[in-house]
């Protein structure tokens, strides 16, 4: 069976990862028939958002890791524990916590780094042939990551994020919503989903989309293996 790593942000679209791509995430991925653990890293969240006002929570502080265990139902492990070799494929749900949590994009798009656990778990999934995929704004971490081997990717059509994410070497695709982006040669997916939904039928399009050819490409890798 298909195993796919899911790796959240936190729990909530503005300081954690985006709940309704993750859930429409793991749901993909168990309709397809294949299997799923969620991973978070054990760290605290860059800061802490009142949903309902849209403002920071003053001296507020949350883990990454006990936050996204919310969406995973408790059934979660720390980002520490995530082998690669074990997962056909890892997946990246966007939401803010991806650009503040799993990277610092939302806060420094000039000087962009990537969490360095996260960092080393996906180039050493690279490095064993692994698809990877990323939803929404996590393409920011492919961007930084794969920059310098020319990755395809995209982030919907928002002109000044992905000149910002260019930068770093890649090649920015515009995508509907409903779309995905495949980079062959990297064995990379990307979709756009709340960077451009408008309801959750139009995340859930390319978000399904998504993990189709992901689970496809992970399969045909793992074949030709």
């Amino acid at each position: 069976m298909n195993k796919v790593a899911v790796v959240l942000s936190g729990c909530g679209v503005f300081d954690g990862a985006e709940i309704h791509e993750s859930v429409l995430t793991l749901l993909a991925i168990d309709q397809a028939g294949a299997s799923y653990d969620c991973f978070a890293p054990d760290i605290n969240q860059a800061h802490v958002i009142d949903h309902v006002a849209g403002k920071p929570v003053e001296e507020a502080s949350r883990n990454v890791l006990q936050e996204s265990a919310r969406i995973a139902r408790g059934e979660i492990k720390a980002l520490s524990e995530l082998d690669p070799a074990a997962y056909q494929a890892i997946i990246l749900p966007g939401g803010f916590g991806a650009a503040k949590n799993l990277c610092n994009f939302a806060f420094d798009a000039e000087n962009l780094t990537v969490n360095e656990e996260l960092e080393a778990k996906l180039l050493k999934a690279h490095e064993l042939g692994k698809t990877l995929a990323f939803a929404c704004i996590a393409p920011a971490v492919a961007a930084k990551l794969f920059g310098p081997q020319g990755i395809r990717f995209t982030i919907g059509t928002d002109a000044g994020t992905a000149q910002a994410l260019e930068k770093w070497g890649g090649s920015h695709v515009d995508c509907p919503v409903e779309d995905i982006v495949v980079d062959d040669n990297l064995n990379i997916v990307t979709t756009p989903a709340y960077m451009l939904a408008q309801r959750i039928s139009e995340a859930n399009a390319g978000l399904s989309k998504m993990v189709e050819a992901t689970l496809a490409r992970s399969l045909a890798t793992t074949a030709a293996s």
